[in-house]
Order: structure tokens, then sequence, then C-alpha cells
């Protein structure tokens, strides 16, 4: 059948636009394929995050692996916390040597290989080997933070600058996909297995092998499409502890607006932290949710942290980063007190809903301040100093709220509503920002002037 001539020049048009609008959010030379290619990774490691982290792997060891012992919380706890550690240490070093060889895919190449790999040998943890899994999540936990490092790195070299927020929301949102695909495909696991009377040591190593298999061949793309393109700086590297600190002294002579980022940073990612760790933990003891219901919860965050992270993207470029990130922050103050105040159910359900939209958006909007504000060859650099705020700050918050129940006697609530105060900081923090002259400061840094 012949389209009407109009309709067809209709949607010509709509097709240029469409194309017009991709062309102006991205660098030139930048194809659609890449930016998939670049999104596909955020959509392949987010299975590892909700189903080993969250839901799946963190019960089982400490229900079954560590057989229900009071410190299995704290043992599980403390090896990620350790592994933190390790990123927190080592990633400035890490990205500094990707910046001076151009080796940032081979370094995200490394790092997938070593989390896919840990995953793997996850399934290998059976009934009482608490070293073991200790060992191996703490292992797969480091790889996963350098990858999410290094690949956020390639952000202002695919998007243009006034375009950061909304192609940081694509990959953001389309990760969440992932997340539920992987999920869903692993509750589907757990029910064939719980209908044929399995236990949990004998299914949960198949959803570890499920985990990395879809992480595996999600990534793929990233690797055969994803360009690497600032050159090589052939600056010398320094030691680890050495770099961190001329790294961070480089923020406070060149770039204090960054520094400020920093520390907004830390601020607001301790409270996600506490939710996306202890959402699970205050959803059974503070509000009584059964556990069907604690993983229609997480489906329900996931979702609404996707819509958010990609609409919310738009908004960023339009209204400014600043602005944006503020209102989101204000949102997460919103969601602690109908948190904290939920005693019918739909209050706590509403409350998660704007968890997830506020979740989306924020971890979206700092990855593209990021970008907005490194100076463009030293990229890995500065976003592995992101992963040092952010990766304490998942040290500090759910530490935090642990203390609080602990001194008050288990008052889920009150911890809750003390998390509030990293948002309240983090807005505190953030009105010192200035983002203009920050980005001054970028654009004026001289190709030479790294700290030796």
């Amino acid at each position: 059948m012949k389209l009407d001539t109009n309709t067809e020049s209709e949607g010509r048009q709509a097709g240029n636009g469409l194309t017009f609008a991709f062309h102006d959010a991205v660098n030139p030379g930048v194809t659609r394929r890449e930016v998939w290619a670049w999104a596909m990774y955020d959509f392949a490691n987010s299975g590892y995050t909700t189903v080993v982290l969250t839901t799946v792997f963190s019960a089982y060891f400490v229900g079954v692996v560590a057989d229900g012992r009071s410190w299995g919380t704290l043992a599980f706890t403390a090896a990620l916390s350790f592994s933190y550690l390790l990123v927190m240490l080592s990633m400035p070093s890490l990205g500094a040597r990707a910046d001076a060889t151009a080796s940032k895919r081979r370094l995200l190449f490394a790092s997938s290989i070593g989390c896919i790999s840990a995953t793997l040998l996850l399934a290998f943890t059976g009934p009482g080997d608490i070293v073991w899994g200790l060992f191996i999540i703490a292992i797969s936990n480091y790889c996963y933070c350098v990858g999410e490092s290094i690949v956020a790195a390639f952000l202002p070299e695919i998007a243009r600058p006034h375009a950061l927020g909304r192609v940081s929301g694509w990959g953001w949102s389309f990760g969440y996909f992932g997340g539920m695909l992987t999920l869903g495909l692993s509750l589907a696991v757990v029910a064939w297995a719980s209908g044929h009377k399995l236990e949990a040591s004998q299914y949960v190593p198949y959803v570890m092998v499920l985990t990395a298999v879809v992480f595996a061949v999600s990534a793929v793309p990233s690797f055969l499409f994803l360009r690497e393109r600032s050159p090589a700086t052939g600056k010398p590297v320094e030691g680890m502890l050495q770099r961190l600190q001329t790294a961070w002294g480089d923020t406070r002579a060149h770039f204090p607006d960054f520094r400020l980022l920093l520390l907004c940073g830390a601020c607001y990612h301790a409270g996600i932290a506490v939710v996306i760790t202890l959402s699970a933990v205050y959803a059974i003891e503070a509000i009584g949710f059964t556990m069907a219901q604690t993983m229609m919860l997480v489906f329900t965050v996931n979702i609404s942290a996707a819509v958010g992270a990609f609409l919310f993207g738009y908004a960023q470029d339009r209204i400014g980063h600043k602005l944006a990130l503020s209102i989101t922050l204000i949102g997460w103050i919103i969601m602690v007190l109908l948190a904290y105040a939920a005693v019918q159910i739909w209050v706590f359900w509403l409350a998660a809903t704007v968890a997830g939209l506020c979740m989306g958006t924020s971890q979206s909007a700092g990855r593209a301040m990021v970008g907005a504000l490194s100076p463009p060859k030293r990229l890995a650099e500065f976003y592995s100093l992101w992963t040092f705020s952010t990766q304490l700050a998942a040290v500090i918050g759910p530490l935090s709220y642990g203390l609080v129940t602990w001194l008050t006697g288990g008052n889920h609530r009150l911890a809750l509503l003390c998390t509030g105060l990293f948002f309240v900081a983090a807005i505190t923090v953030l009105q010192r920002l200035d983002f203009a002259r920050g980005a001054l400061a970028r654009a004026g840094q001289p190709d030479n002037m790294i700290s030796a």
C-alpha cells in the first residue's frame, strides 16, 4: 500500500527531527550504535547489584552460608566495606594510569572479566563456606566498582556538554531494566526450585551462574563498539596513596567547585546507600512486609528509577545541573519523611516510588555533573575521585543506620529519619557550588597542568 504523500512527508520530517535531536546530544563522530553499546554496560552490570548485593546472595549468605548466626550480616557488610576501601585507595591511581596510557577500554574489560569470574565462583559457596564467600564477594564488588567508575568516564567523550544530563539518563534508565531482567530470570529459577522442593544451597548457585552469563553477554557490545577518544597524556603515574593525595590537592588548588561536588556527592550517596542496602530490612522490620512484597518493592523502585533517570535527564539539561540536583535532594527528604511516618501500607508504597524516582535522577545527575566539571584530559582520574567519595559514602551511610538501630534498641524508623540528615547536608554543600565558575576552571585547564 502506498502511503499518502503528506503522511510520508510528515514521517520523514519527524525522522529528521529525531536524527537532529540525537546528533545535537552527542559529539561529532559518535554513532547510535556506540551510545547503545555504552548504555549496554549499565544494562549488563545492574544485574550484579540487584541480584548479588541486594536480594539473593546477601540473604543466602546470612541465612544459609553463615547459618543465621547473629554476626552474619556484619560479616557480609564488613567484606563489602573492605572492598569499598580498596576501591577508594586504588581508583585515583588506576584512573590516572588509564588517562596516561589511553587504556580505559582495557581497564573496563579487565574489571568486567574479574566481576563476572568472581560471580561464577560465588556458585561454589555452600553452607559453612564463610571465608570463601566473603573473599569472593569482596573481589566481585571491587571489580564491579572499578568498571562502574571507568564506564562513567566515557560519558564526556560521547555527550556534548549541554546534553550530559539526558545522555547519562539514557544509560542509567536502561541499566535499571537490565537489573529487572536479571532479577526476573532469577526469580523464575527460585520459583521453579521452590516448586521442586529444592534447598537454597541447591538453586542459588544456578542464580549466580545466570547473573554472570547475563552480565557477560550484555557487556559484549561495549567491548566491540565503544571507542576511546581521549589521547594518552603520557604523564608519569605516582603510587596509590601519593596519587590520591595529589589529585585531592589539585581539586583544592584549581577545582574548588569540583571539590564541593565531591563533598555533596559523599553526603547524598550515604543516604542512597542506606536505601539500597537496607530498604528490604526496613520494609520487613518496620513496616511488616513479607518477602514476596519486598521483592515487588524492588521492582517498583527499579521501574520508577528508570523512568526518573530517563525523563529527568532532559529536565537537567534544560534547567541546569545544580537546580536539578537540588530538586531531587528535596525529593529524597520528602521520601524519608513519608517512610518515617508510614503506618498504612499505601503510604510506604508511595515513599518507595518517590525513592525510585529520586534514586534514578540523583545518581544520573551526579554522573553528568562530574563530566561537566572534569578537565578533558583527566576524565578517568576525576571520575575515580567521584568513585572515592561515593564508596566512602557506601561505608558511612549503612554504618550510621546500624549504629542508630543498635543504640535505640532496634528503632528503624528513627534510623531512617536520621538518614535524612545526609540529604540536608548535601543541599547545604550544593548551595556553595558555583557551577559556572567550575565550568570555567575546567575549560581553562592547561594541557600540562597535571601535578607531578
